[in-house]
This record gives structure tokens, C-alpha cells and sequence, in this order.
């Protein structure tokens, strides 16, 4: 693995890059974000109140989960300063807070992570997941999205992208054992992002494939029960 990523150096192009890479499946950096959220709206059946994206990077989740969860707490939480200031200009009204283990936020119903596990060295991700824990509340759900090592185009993709430069990247069943082992109980995973948004009459039919391992992402759910 290389040199751990500074994501401080990245928050003047984070969205150019973004969008660079991945230009052969959408041109709008944004359209990620709100299909991630909306996935996740789609599945989530309790009452939400309080939500934390670990890992919010500059923001750009934080508008579409506020659209999804209307009147819902959010509070972001980073370990790059720079990305905090940004996200913190460009939306105001939410907090954001410099992430630390001993950072007590309290509890939320849903915790939403997207692509910040493969940037954790192995060796902390136990630890990672046990904060989480500690920070779900009883009958909150905690939602992982995570790139797909199935999949050949996104593997070429992080291999090309400057910020991945320390990505190992994870298969579910290893994102849903570490779940396990921090006591909490894995609902499954599922394949995503295999329609681009150009096809978008077909997006209905993205439901049926979360089976297959092919999508460009995955995600994994977890709750205390």
C-alpha cells in the first residue's frame, strides 16, 4: 500500500477528479450522491432524526441527505480539515466536526459511510467499526457503500485516481464480518451503480441485479439487532 492519502491536497479539484474518472458512466459528480442516498431512502423504514455521514469529505452528500430527511439532524464528520471547511461553506446550518475517537456526538438512527473504508489501513478498520457501533442508536441502521474489487473498470479506476493512491480496497463479506465481530448484525449486501444514468429507463431494473456481483459499487447495512 502506499503513502497514506492527505485528502487536504485534494479539496481545491476533489469534484474534477471525481469527475475525470468516472466520466465514462455519468458527467455529474453529483449524480453518485444522490443515487447513494436515494438507494438507501428507498430502504430505510424507521423514523430518523438524527443521521452522521463518517467520512463527509467537502459536503457534497450533505444536501441530498437533508432532501431524503427532511427535518432530520445531520452532522458530518471528517479527518481532513481542509474538506471540513469546505463542506462547512457550503452548507450552513450543519455541523461538522473533526472525527477523533473520542469525539461523543451521541447517538443517530442512520450512519451513512461512502467509500471511506478502502482509504482505512486494514489494521484500523475493526476500530472504525466499533466507533460506529458505539455510535448507532438502538434501532438505527448503518449504511457502507464501498467500491466493488469484482468489478474490473472500477478496480482500474482507483488504480488511476490520485486520491485512491491508498486504497485496498474490501469485499463485502470482509465489511460484513467486521460487523460481526463489533457485535452488530449484517442485514446482507447488494450490487449497485450498473445503469448509467444515460440508460435511465432501464434504472428500474438495477433492483433485480443487486445479486450480481458486477456493479460498480456495493453496499452493506448493519444494526444492533
Amino acid at each position: 500500500m502506499s503513502k497514506k492519502v492527505d485528502f487536504d491536497n485534494f479539496t481545491d479539484n476533489y469534484n474534477e477528479l471525481l469527475r475525470e474518472s468516472t466520466q465514462f458512466f455519468s458527467s455529474s459528480e453529483e449524480y453518485f450522491a444522490k443515487y447513494k442516498i436515494g438507494l438507501v431512502r428507498a430502504k430505510v423504514d424507521q423514523p430518523v432524526k438524527r443521521i452522521l455521514e463518517y467520512g463527509c469529505g467537502i459536503g457534497r452528500n450533505i444536501r441530498y441527505l437533508q432532501e431524503a430527511f427532511p427535518g432530520a439532524e445531520i452532522i458530518g464528520t471528517d479527518i481532513s480539515e481542509a474538506s471540513l471547511a469546505i463542506a462547512s461553506t457550503e452548507n450552513p446550518g450543519v455541523r461538522f466536526e473533526a472525527e477523533r475517537v473520542d469525539l461523543d456526538l451521541g447517538l443517530f438512527d442512520l450512519i451513512f459511510v461512502a467509500g471511506v473504508f478502502h482509504h482505512i489501513p486494514p489494521s484500523e478498520r475493526l476500530g472504525a467499526v466499533r466507533l460506529l457501533g458505539r455510535r448507532l442508536s438502538v434501532n438505527g441502521s448503518v449504511y457502507v457503500f464501498e467500491h466493488n474489487p469484482y468489478n474490473p473498470v472500477t478496480r482500474k479506476i482507483v488504480n488511476n485516481c490520485p486520491y485512491d493512491a491508498d486504497a485496498v480496497l474490501l469485499k463485502p463479506s470482509e465489511l460484513s464480518g467486521l460487523f460481526s465481530s463489533v457485535g452488530l448484525l449484517s442485514h446482507g449486501h447488494g450490487y449497485c451503480l450498473f445503469i448509467p444514468p444515460k440508460f435511465s429507463n432501464l434504472a428500474p431494473l438495477e433492483k433485480y441485479l443487486e445479486w450480481l456481483p458486477l456493479g460498480g459499487q456495493y453496499w452493506v447495512k448493519a444494526t444492533h439487532k
